[in-house]
């Protein structure tokens, strides 16, 4: 019989389970998990999907992963069985990466070699369209094999299933960790944060009103793949000759940010976003080897939005992922002086014209 408590998971062995009091022969789950953008970066891992340094996100509402998880009861077996569909085709190219995560999570998860899968799944943002679809993708499949948990196991609490959900995620993608649950997560153990951890996302909940359906605007100036992946850039952290300052700084400007937050200081929170996104940047162009993600039109949007917030003291902020879009931040109450100034001046510098409008949601749900 599981014990849940309500306390925080320490380590990796608290989500192992024992027994499970329920049978279940087949069923099915649908659920949606969102994108999220992180505002203090973390950039380098350890083993296993352990963040270098902390990290602090706004979870995004319309940019998500809606994954339907079919399952029915077979012989256990030595492998996993499993069909991947992507907008109801079959995707050969995906299938590498679910067996690498199935690998990773069976051993917290020992259901999984006694069902055969059927994977469907599809994204609310268009394909290849510069957004990156592995934190939705894996915290949309984790929720839903946490609903199959959930009913093998229904004395499970909310507290419990959403850390193995974040924990298991995780596993998949380091950021999918952040897609959960809250409209700001914390991911990375900070001192300062005394519920944080390194094994799943936590949200921070003391968020002043200013932030509420904070808007993010994405624009898509390059969709084309990265020279360099995200995974190669956490690698050449270890031998960064700035990392230990850097890691540093983030525990520094995440402890701020939460300050920010609470208070509403929208003033500072445009200066440390910014200083943030251009220092993740910065590590890269100071790695050996170096690179740079940001083109030409990238840094155009950027002095573009900093002439509009001198002109008009609007609020606007941007930041960057690990690539060339951007992203535009601003709340809600400017969203159309900030569109109108996007449509006019910006878009001209998005591939095709394309942008995507989002803002702050609450993260992953069950739609069956």
């Amino acid at each position: 019989m599981y014990l849940y408590s309500k306390k925080k998971m320490q380590s990796s062995i608290d989500f192992i389970p024992q027994a499970y009091p329920k049978t279940l022969e087949k069923g099915s789950f649908t659920a949606s998990a969102p994108s999220n953008i992180a505002l203090v970066k973390y950039w380098g891992k350890k083993e296993n999907q352990i963040p270098a340094n902390p990290s602090l996100s706004f979870t995004l509402k319309n940019c998500k992963t809606i994954t339907k998880l079919d399952f029915s009861k077979i012989q256990p077996n030595e492998g996993f069985s499993f069909d991947l569909l992507f907008e109801g085709a079959p995707k050969p190219a995906f299938r590498p990466k679910i067996q690498q995560f199935f690998e990773r999570i069976a051993i917290y998860l020992p259901f999984l070699k006694t069902y055969h899968f059927v994977i469907d799944t599809q994204n609310t943002f268009p394909h290849s369209s510069g957004i990156a679809s592995s934190a939705s993708g894996m915290a949309a499949l984790a929720f839903t094999l946490m609903g199959i948990e959930k009913a093998l196991n229904p004395s499970m609490t909310e507290d419990y299933f959403f850390q193995k959900a974040s924990f298991l995620a995780r596993l998949g993608s380091g950021s999918a960790c952040r897609s959960l649950k809250g409209e700001v997560v914390i991911w990375g153990n900070h001192a300062e944060t005394p519920s944080s951890s390194n094994l799943f996302g936590v949200a921070y909940e003391s968020v002043h009103p200013y932030f509420h359906r904070y808007q993010d605007t994405i624009l898509l100036v390059d969709k084309g793949e990265k020279q360099v992946s995200s995974t190669v850039g956490h690698d050449l952290m270890n031998d960064h000759p700035y990392a230990e300052k850097r890691f540093e700084q983030a525990h520094h400007n995440l402890t701020k940010l939460k300050e920010i937050l609470t208070n509403g200081e929208l003033t500072e929170f445009i200066q440390l976003v910014e200083s943030e996104a251009l220092t993740l940047h910065a590590m890269m162009m100071t790695s050996r080897p170096y690179f740079i993600l940001m083109k030409p039109n990238t840094l155009e949007i950027i002095h573009k939005i900093w002439k509009f917030r001198e002109l008009t003291t609007i609020p606007v902020c941007f930041t960057l992922d690990a690539g060339a879009n951007v992203h535009v931040l601003y709340p809600a109450n400017f969203q159309e002086k900030v569109l109108q100034f996007i449509k006019n001046e910006l878009v001209v510098y998005c591939q095709n014209g394309q942008y995507i409008c989002d803002e702050i949601g609450d993260g992953a749900l069950f739609l069956n």
